[in-house]
């Protein structure tokens, strides 16, 4: 089920807020735990139990993490140590184990080893389902790794009540693609949160734009990264090698800040306030500016959980260089595991290390348009490397952009100009202007209240319009 479908607004949504809004303060987590469970086990109920095993596992070992870190903490680190295993377990099992038996069987000896699919080994063929990575099982194996390590650092207390625990890593409006929400931040909320009217109407129009930002520009930015990429796959043009990354360089980020979007608004619904994910990645001027504003919560997680305890820049820049790796490389396979995720990390890396060396000093001292051709351009590589799994195809993609094919062929550019006005829509929509001023608009004039009140509903009839005569269009992120 995913949010842009007539069965999760029509059906699910509305039977959710007709239960949440109709019993007492005390069940109204419950709710949530059962609804966000029948939403994530829509497709494949089977995943549900291997999700509620995590749940459990973090939520009974907790009790002897805080019991025992103030007067034994090795035991309590065995504690930790335990819990964060038996959640990595999963996920390595799932989404890595067949990379790792691929790669291995590469090596003469080990020639004979079989990937884990569906009854290539005796105990699968008893599983009930095909061997497929579960759901957003690496953002909510992240969330629960959190509640566990800040339970052994001291930096929130053990929760008590299996239901609000379950709610906090069940909760369906970011559960398969984020933001990660550490506990800490809505464990307050958990326990005692209040809905208003206010905060209703600014999720809801905060959710109507989620869903815009999802069906009028990334799905039809993805129409355009799929017609380029089947011309490109038949005759290599420049235009057309540098059209798909283009696209996709749109696509993937009206797509994850659209469900980033639609999360933080129905978290206001129910009451609760999640962390911005995104902060116009795309006005950045350098790399590093581009991280800070691109997926904010894995990387303050990576940040907060990996970089900082290993030192972060703090024992010199050989270690600092070295923590950065271990982070990138880490940022990279957690994505996906397949080589061009990995290469995507250490190119990222390089790109970071150099900035760090001596490259931001230097781009300080031109002007900021060049530094920020210089971002969008590396950046955009950079989503070359991570859109094509298939290596060779990657290859032949940069190559055609740096002149190894044609310059173009009529059909690309004339569809390439056809495009042109969808492009510079894009463009002007991935920057903070249309907002600041909409808000400027909004705040000035009586009509301009009227109209925002008015135009979230025009925008939600518009994209179930499209969602009726359209096909099946998951979230990118749903993958990792």
């Amino acid at each position: 089920m995913v949010f842009s479908s007539l069965i999760f607004l029509f059906g699910f949504l509305a039977v959710t807020l007709g239960l949440y809004y109709a019993v007492p303060r005390k069940l109204k987590n419950l709710v949530l735990f059962v609804m966000s469970l029948l939403f994530y086990g829509w497709a494949e109920p089977f995943f549900i139990i291997i999700m509620m095993v995590s749940v459990a596992s973090a939520f009974f070992l907790g009790f002897p993490i805080a019991k025992h870190k103030e007067s034994n903490l090795r035991k309590a680190r065995g504690y930790l140590v335990l819990s964060l295993a038996l959640n990595l377990v999963w996920l390595l099992f799932f989404k890595y184990l067949n990379f790792f038996i691929e790669n291995l069987s590469a090596i003469p000896f080990l020639s004979g080893l079989q990937t884990v699919q569906e009854y290539s080994l005796p105990f699968v063929s008893e599983f009930p389902f095909s061997f497929v990575l579960p759901l957003g099982i690496s953002f909510y194996t992240f969330q629960i790794m959190s509640y566990s390590i800040d339970l052994y650092r001291g930096q929130t207390e053990v929760q008590r009540n299996f239901i609000s625990f379950g709610a906090y890593v069940t909760l369906f409006p970011q559960l398969v693609a984020g933001p990660i929400v550490r506990y800490r931040d809505v464990d307050d909320m958990l326990a005692e949160r209040k809905e208003t009217v206010a905060d209703f109407a600014a999720g809801a129009r905060r959710f109507c734009a989620g869903m815009c930002k999802k069906v009028l520009l990334a799905d039809v930015a993805d129409s355009y990264v799929n017609y380029f990429n089947a011309g490109l796959a038949t005759e290599s043009t420049v235009l057309g090698g540098w059209l798909v990354v283009i696209f996709y360089t749109f696509r993937i980020y009206f797509d994850f800040s659209a469900y980033s979007d639609m999360a933080i608004g129905l978290g206001k619904i129910f009451g609760f306030h999640f962390l911005e994910n995104f902060d116009y990645p795309y006005i950045s001027k350098s790399i590093t500016e581009f991280w800070r504003r691109w997926h904010i919560s894995l990387s303050s997680w990576f940040r907060e959980y990996v970089y900082i305890p290993l030192g972060g820049n703090r024992r010199g820049k050989v270690r600092q260089y070295i923590n950065l790796a271990v982070v990138w490389l880490l940022t990279g396979f957690w994505h996906g595991a397949s080589w061009n995720f990995i290469i995507w990390g250490v190119y990222f890396l390089i790109l970071l290390v150099m900035e760090k060396a001596f490259l931001l000093k230097a781009l300080e001292k031109i002007p900021a348009f060049f530094s920020h051709i210089y971002a969008l351009l590396f950046v955009a590589i950079g989503w070359l490397i991570f859109y094509y799994t298939d290596t060779a195809a990657g290859l032949n993609c940069l190559k055609a952009m740096f002149g190894a094919g044609n310059l173009s062929t009529a059909t690309v550019g004339f569809t390439a100009l056809h495009a042109l006005p969808t492009l510079l829509l894009f463009a002007v929509a991935s920057t903070p202007y249309p907002k600041k001023l909409w808000d400027t608009y909004v705040r000035r004039t009586e009509a301009g209240r009227i109209f925002a009140a008015v135009l979230p509903v025009l925008g939600l009839f518009l994209c179930v319009s499209y969602m009726v005569a359209s096909s099946y269009s998951p979230f990118l992120y749903w993958n990792f």
